[in-house]
């Protein structure tokens, strides 16, 4: 049996819907150590405004367990299964669980904002190109889009701001 086996890691639960908080708080209750990023949003009805805290991964919590000690985690209620692919579950790196706890210490505003990754498929959703859709060729603050033209096998380049483009 591998020694990374034994050790406890992160790994990301994924969750009935509207189940995030009541698996955190059911690995609380079995002192398992668990994350679930959240943030206060405004909700609107008809008669009244009110702040309520959503988690900022819908359908995700994090735990933090030995691999071997699973069975506990994936009966609690709400829990739908330990994600990743295959027999063997992938942990998540301890790096992004710290910049995770970092960003919900800070006072800075942050929300949820699609994955997007260089070569991925993307649509602007903003701007005087709505609509286009192309490959993400460079992920900063700007990001460099490629509009292709497969048939004639050419290509132009643009800048554009990361927050107008969505993967497809």
């Amino acid at each position: 049996m591998p020694e990374g086996h034994l050790l406890p890691r992160w790994y990301a639960l994924r969750t009935r819907s509207r189940h995030e908080k009541l698996v955190r708080d059911h690995l609380a209750r079995q002192g398992i150590e668990r994350l679930l990023p959240t943030l206060i949003r405004l909700n609107h009805w008809k008669d009244r405004k009110k702040k309520v805290e959503v988690p900022l991964f819908s359908g995700y919590c994090f735990a933090r367990f030995s691999w071997q000690d699973r069975l506990p985690i994936l009966m609690v209620p709400g829990v739908v299964m330990i994600v990743g692919g295959g027999e063997r579950r992938e942990p998540i790196p301890e790096e992004e669980i710290d910049a995770l706890k970092t960003l919900m210490t800070t006072t800075l505003p942050y929300d949820a904002h699609p994955y997007l990754r260089e070569g991925m498929a993307v649509e602007v959703t903003r701007g005087p190109l709505e609509g286009i859709r192309g490959i993400l060729l460079r992920k900063d603050k700007r990001c460099r889009l490629v509009l292709s033209v497969h048939l004639i096998k050419q290509a132009a380049a643009v800048e554009i701001d990361a927050t107008d483009v969505v993967p497809i």
